[in-house]
């Protein structure tokens, strides 16, 4: 997967990255630095991109 490739992201964390960077936009960031800065924050937010599914939680540990 080529470096800012979007396929692993979820719809939502696409929908969410829109919405952040139009608020970037909105208060005068340049398009390219408002989408940077807006799948910055869906990655601190959500861990970066994934699909949910089975097998994806983290396994618990031993007792």
């Amino acid at each position: 997967m080529p470096r800012g490739d979007k396929s692993a992201y979820t719809d939502k964390q696409k929908r969410k990255a829109g919405h952040i960077a139009e608020g970037y936009e909105a208060r005068g960031v340049p398009d390219k630095e408002a989408e940077a800065r807006a799948w910055a924050t869906v990655n601190a937010q959500d861990g970066g991109g994934k699909k949910s599914g089975s097998g994806r939680k983290k396994p618990e540990p031993r007792a």
